[in-house]
């Protein structure tokens, strides 16, 4: 594909909701090598071939976020991996050769639901059934590295083979299965291709890293996690630094903010100091001033506490 470049864009836009649509489009998956099919979402698309009518699009709708804005606003978006789908949903839909077939098909058995297709849409190379998914994963300090069970999500819910098992075993399958075939016989009569994106970051260990898993993506997107008890001599490489916590709906694109949005050092010294030890993971951004007066970030790190892990997912299989 030839999309553009995100480090080139992401500076010309504004609104942070159209700023997470670019990075949901243009960000790199996590892996490079999958042990099931991986297809971005727009690879057949002619924005894919003519990037420059991709990036006109997304300057467009940062001059009028209107449109945008209505389409989020349909329906209730808690989590954050909603709000990854409906700006992906938002993006086909305004796509010039792709049709929106659907989003969340349920498929259910004896009024049971089995599961839910997350996009079904045609595109220049057929039909295709997409799952998709943003995930952040933190690497453990001990161990292969390059295994998979080794990276798990800043709340020690999730982790990276667990989520691809699951992926490759249930949700791709599910299209195939009797059940979903009598669901998309009345959508389309063309054989149908699932595949999945899996976007997101990989934080390593600090101050040591780790190996990356196997199959990341060369250039996939990252930083570092440490622990509680580590932050002040992490924080005495740049003293001079401003750092603020980063609210989960805006995990996304890099953080770009006005000087009303910033903490002094003082607020995030008490916050830091009050945090109880048994705090769930914080994601947390260093930020820097433009020329034009806004503070872009420039790292972001996941500060966990000291017991992390500690949730019953470490103790499942591949350990």
């Amino acid at each position: 594909m030839n999309l553009p470049d995100l480090a080139d864009l992401l500076p010309r836009l504004q609104h942070p909701q159209v700023r997470d649509l670019a990075w949901t489009i243009l960000s790199p998956p996590l892996l490079g090598e999958a042990p099931c099919r991986q297809r971005h979402p727009l690879a057949a698309s002619r924005w894919s071939r003519e990037p420059g009518l991709l990036a006109d699009w997304l300057l467009r709708q940062d001059t009028d976020v209107s449109v945008l804005e209505s389409w989020l606003g349909r329906s209730s978006i808690r989590r954050l991996g909603l709000y990854y789908e409906r700006l992906w949903q938002f993006a086909l839909s305004e796509a010039p050769d792709i049709r929106l077939l659907a989003a969340n098909l349920p498929i259910r058995q004896a009024g049971h639901t089995l599961g839910e297709l997350d996009l079904l849409l045609h595109d220049p190379e057929g039909v295709q059934h997409l799952e998709l998914a943003v995930k952040f994963y933190l690497g453990l300090e001990q161990g292969d590295g390059s295994r998979h069970a080794r990276w798990l999500g800043p709340g020690s819910h999730d982790r990276l083979d667990i989520k691809l098992d699951h992926l490759c075993r249930h949700q791709l399958p599910l299209a195939s299965r009797p059940q979903a075939l009598a669901v998309l016989g009345e959508l389309t009569r063309s054989p149908v291709n699932s595949s999945f994106w899996l976007g997101g970051y990989l934080f390593q260990p600090w101050p040591h890293g780790c190996t990356a898993p196997h199959g990341a993506y060369p250039a996939h997107l990252h930083g570092r996690w440490l622990r509680q008890a580590q932050w002040e001599r992490y924080q005495a490489q740049t003293p001079d630094a401003l750092w603020l916590p980063l609210p989960r709906p805006a995990w996304l694109a890099p953080a770009r903010l006005d000087a009303s949005q910033l903490w002094e050092r003082a607020r995030f010294a008490a916050w830091i100091a009050t945090q109880p030890a048994a705090a769930r993971a914080q994601l947390l951004v260093r930020v820097c001033a433009t020329a034009t007066g806004d503070w872009l970030e420039q790292e972001r790190l996941f500060l966990v506490s000291d017991e992390w892990p500690s949730m019953p997912v470490w103790s499942q299989r591949g350990e």
